[in-house]
C-alpha cells in the first residue's frame, strides 16, 4: 500500500499540472487491489472521472490484472459517488463520529 501511495501522489502531481500520464505494469510483480486502491483507486476522490480518463493510460498490464484493475476503479467510482452513504454506514456500524 505504500508504495501505492507513492505512485498516487506522482500521478496527482502530474494532474495537477494538467499533464497526462502513461502507468506501465512491465516491471510490476503480483497486482494486489490494496496497492491498486491506494495508486490509482483514491484518485476519484480528487479528480473527475472524465479527467482520469482522458489523462491516465494504463499500459503492460497482463488480462488477469486487468480484471483486478477494473474491478478496483469501479469500486472506487461507486464508493466516491457515495461516500457520505458510506461513511455513514460505518459511523452507524462502528459508531462514533467520521473524522
Amino acid at each position: 500500500m505504500g508504495d501505492g501511495q507513492k505512485v498516487y501522489g506522482r500521478i496527482a502531481e502530474a494532474f495537477l499540472e494538467n499533464r497526462k500520464v502513461e502507468l506501465s505494469f512491465a516491471e510490476a510483480g503480483d497486482l494486489t487491489p490494496a496497492f491498486l486502491n491506494a495508486a490509482v483507486g483514491q484518485l476519484y476522490g480528487s479528480f473527475l472521472e472524465e479527467f482520469i480518463r482522458r489523462n491516465l493510460i494504463f499500459t503492460d498490464i497482463s488480462p488477469e490484472d486487468e480484471l483486478i484493475l477494473k474491478r478496483v476503479l469501479e469500486r472506487a467510482k461507486c464508493y466516491f459517488e457515495n461516500a457520505d452513504h458510506y461513511r455513514k454506514a460505518v459511523r452507524e456500524v462502528m459508531g462514533g463520529e467520521d473524522e
